[in-house]
């Protein structure tokens, strides 16, 4: 955790998408889906477009079943071609290069590589061979903030040192496609990016930097361990969301908030802004109508659904790239960030400008 004298700040984020780009009536379109209760799931979703890679048609017209080996490739390849313009765009920003980094972090659960993602990354950016880094797997949409801690209690220890966090998920590679509600449910959500932030605890005047972190909160809740979860069926990963974890996630988020606001003398309506993880609308609905907050607060969390659908871990860091741009947090300003996944684990930051 920070010290109260040494509190790195998030100095920059970067975003990248995969280039194809589909309205929900196109994948649909796509996959020959006609179902009519199908079709609403998609249509209620609340979500316009989202990037995809989806497989390329047969001469026919067919889509192929791509094997779980190709599905692997494909997370791979996506991966490290998004994951190092994200890179590149938020190191541009600040002025630096590769070669400055001293720690990254990288953040996916839609893919197991071994040699992990940061090795990947490293080689094709010649970073340094000295870098520290940690890769964080399989905490689903949660675990982008379980990457941010660890960079930031890393410069918190060594103020010189820069920080990258990535998180990079590429959804579409764990698509299965057929008749089930659930399956429906999941794959009328999740999009694929990816998100990269500089956390420092140096001064950047390059930038318009971002907020200070102040602390960490993580709330478990095992009893709803299996709410969400992946499932291996027939060679494939199948992604599972319980229809109750939207009412669970909202009765249960004032606990991690307000144990983290009241470490750092603050109540909710301390706070001017707040960035939630777009896991879909009934969650930002439950979570918004739980903390008592407005439409407007959720404002970037609704608008990274609508255009992205649920980015899982890199959600938070769209969301907040469009906070940095907006331009309207001031010094003194506070700002929560919660995420939500696998565990079912309610994570929350809070950080100030």
């Amino acid at each position: 955790m920070p010290t109260a004298s040494i509190c790195p700040r998030l100095i920059a984020i970067a975003t990248e998408t995969p280039s194809p780009k589909y309205t929900q009536s196109e994948v649909l379109e796509f996959f020959g889906i006609t179902d009519k209760k199908i079709n609403k799931i998609f249509s209620n979703s609340h979500i316009k477009s989202r990037h995809l890679c989806l497989p390329k048609p047969e001469p026919d017209g067919s889509i192929p079943n791509e094997s779980p080996g190709e599905l692997l490739d494909k997370h791979q390849r996506i991966a490290l071609d998004i994951g190092l313009s994200a890179i590149k765009k938020v190191l541009k920003k600040v002025a630096l290069i590769p070669q400055d980094i001293d720690y990254i972090a990288v953040v996916s659960t839609t893919g197991l590589l071994c040699p992990s993602l940061t090795a990947l990354y490293i080689k094709a950016l010649d970073m340094r061979s000295d870098i520290h880094r940690i890769d964080i797997v399989g905490m689903g949409c949660n675990g982008g903030l379980n990457g941010l801690q660890p960079v930031v209690n890393f410069c918190a220890i060594h103020p010189e040192a820069i920080g990258l966090l990535l998180c990079v998920e590429v959804c579409s590679a764990m698509y299965v496609i057929d008749e089930t509600i659930n399956t429906a449910v999941v794959n009328s959500l999740f999009g694929d990016g990816a998100a990269a932030a500089v956390i420092c605890a140096k001064p950047f005047p390059v930038v318009p930097i971002g907020p200070k972190i102040l602390g960490f909160s993580s709330h478990i809740i095992p009893d709803a361990i299996d709410a969400i979860r992946l499932d291996f069926q027939e060679g494939k990963y199948s992604l599972y969301l319980d229809k109750q974890i939207p009412y669970l996630l909202g009765w249960q988020v004032r606990t991690p908030v307000d144990n983290l606001l009241q470490r750092f003398d603050r109540k909710r309506r301390n706070i001017q802004h707040w960035i939630i993880h777009s896991g879909g609308r009934k969650v930002i609905d439950s979570i918004k109508y739980s903390l008592n907050i407005t439409e407007h607060d959720v404002r970037h969390t609704t608008d990274i659904l609508r255009n992205y659908g649920n980015l899982s871990s890199a959600s938070f860091l769209f969301s907040h790239e469009k906070l940095l741009e907006e331009g309207v947090a001031r010094s003194g300003d506070s700002v929560v960030m919660i995420t939500m996944g696998p565990g079912s684990t309610i994570e929350c930051c809070l950080g100030e400008f």
